[in-house]
């Protein structure tokens, strides 16, 4: 028997045998031998999938509005993040042949230099800022026996004050947070309601800017509250601070803390109320807590400067802290077209003439399909049929804007007057059936002449 000296001497192990003998049920253990010093191994598990719709592995991508909720009064939540100090780091890197290194001992590294970073000063800047949204619709269910019964709903959302014009107040959200509305509230920082309206949506990127009347809003309110101050998201560096500030859970707003952990990343998620697979590049990873009723929200920097709109979270019971935001040089130009452009008089409106549905993400995978509208009529003499659409023909962008449903085609067009010219980006099979881009000039026609159906 192999005996270590390190470990116990000689006296105690046979102390240990004698006790052996007369307790059998005591297992005496080999003594462990010491061994070097040397590298872990670790194995890191990847997970390699393109997720579009539901879950895969019982992982997913999920906008982070929330439903059902009832806004309770909780004090506001601050969390301290600790940060590491380069310098202290720095001068404790010793070199190969420094003392605190003999006999392979590695040295610790000093931390009494690190600091915890206080960000309440920031949020108390930030927070008049940020409002919760309420969203009241009707959600409509098929049954097993295929009835169909319809219910009203709530879901919670946030939202980020971005303008202020000499009438209204404008407020930065995701699509999905005002989706499918019938009316909307918004609170703001002093605890004050007032009913919203939504300006204009843009569901390729999941923005949307919502608008309340000056006049709803009291006195004592439009002191509490103020217009937010938008930072340059193309200066960020992974590991520097993340604040979000959200109406997690429905609870009103909370902040929770973190770094930025990625860049530039890319994700897929269903469009609201459909399987309809939305992609959205050029993100922000966080590991700041990203939870339902977030969406809509700020992610800010250590400035206090709204750096990006908190939009998803990957949701899996083996992951953490995996928080995506569209940044504000994506959001922004976006943001002040919603705001600055008008919808046109009914009598003025325009019309294209065509009837379609979307590609779902699964019909798209197995046929090779261009995700989009799937036009399967043309009404005769409109707009489209006069600029060459055909049955069958995949429209995929209207005006430089990607479309993917028929409510986001129609809510685009109301802005547009008749006659206006336009480029539609449609994708067209081939007799191989591959389908190939082309960009085709539409003069829009008029509702009020159009035989619509």
């Amino acid at each position: 028997m192999d005996f270590n000296h390190q470990d116990m001497n000689r006296q105690e192990y046979n102390n240990l045998q004698e006790y052996q003998q007369v307790q059998p049920n005591f297992v005496l253990a080999e003594p462990k031998k010491k061994t070097q010093s040397g590298w872990k191994r670790f194995i890191a598990k990847t997970v390699v999938g393109a997720l579009l719709i539901g879950m895969i592995g019982g992982a997913t991508f999920t906008g982070v509005s929330y439903a059902g909720f009832h806004l309770l009064d909780l004090p506001f939540l601050t969390q301290n993040e600790e940060t590491n100090d380069s310098d202290s780091i720095k001068a404790n890197h010793a070199s190969a042949d420094n003392s605190d290194y003999k006999d392979g001992a590695v040295a610790a590294v000093k931390t009494s230099n690190l600091k915890a970073v206080d960000v309440s000063s920031v949020v108390d800047a930030v927070m008049p800022s940020i409002v919760a949204i309420t969203n009241y619709s009707t959600t409509t269910y098929t049954g097993m026996f295929g009835q169909s019964q319809s219910y009203d709903s709530e879901s919670a959302g946030s939202g980020i004050i971005v303008a202020q014009s000499d009438d209204n107040l404008y407020i930065a959200t995701n699509n999905h947070v005002v989706s499918g509305a019938k009316t909307l509230s918004v609170q703001f920082v002093n605890g004050t309601s007032v009913n919203a309206t939504v300006k204009g949506t843009y569901e390729a990127k999941d923005l949307a800017v919502v608008q309340v009347a000056l006049s709803d809003i009291d006195a004592d309110t439009l002191k509490a509250i103020r217009v937010a101050s938008v930072g340059d998201s193309t200066k960020l560096s992974v590991g520097e601070t993340a604040i979000a500030i959200g109406n997690a859970l429905g609870y009103g707003q909370s902040v929770t803390t973190g770094v930025i952990s990625a860049l530039d990343r890319e994700i897929t998620v269903a469009g609201e109320g459909s399987d309809v697979a939305i992609t959205n590049d050029n993100l922000i990873q966080t590991d700041a807590a990203i939870n339902p009723g977030n969406s809509g929200g700020a992610l800010i920097n250590a400035s206090g400067e709204v750096i990006g709109i908190n939009s998803a979270k990957y949701s899996d019971t083996s992951v953490e802290g995996f928080g995506f935001a569209i940044p504000m040089e994506d959001a922004w130009p976006i943001i002040e077209q919603l705001i600055t452009r008008e919808k046109v008089d009914e009598s003025e409106s325009a019309y294209l003439g065509i009837q379609g549905q979307p590609i779902s993400s699964s019909v798209a995978q197995a046929y090779n399909m261009p995700e989009g509208i799937y036009i399967y009529k043309v009404m005769s003499g409109s707009a489209a049929d006069k600029a060459g659409l055909q049955e069958g023909d995949i429209l995929t962008a209207f005006d430089g804007q990607k479309i993917y449903t028929m409510t986001a085609l129609k809510e685009l067009i109301a802005y547009y007057s008749a006659d206006t010219k336009v480029d539609i980006v449609i994708s067209r099979a081939n007799k191989k059936g591959e389908y190939k881009e082309q960009t085709v000039t539409v003069t829009l026609g008029s509702t009020a002449t159009a035989n619509i159906n």
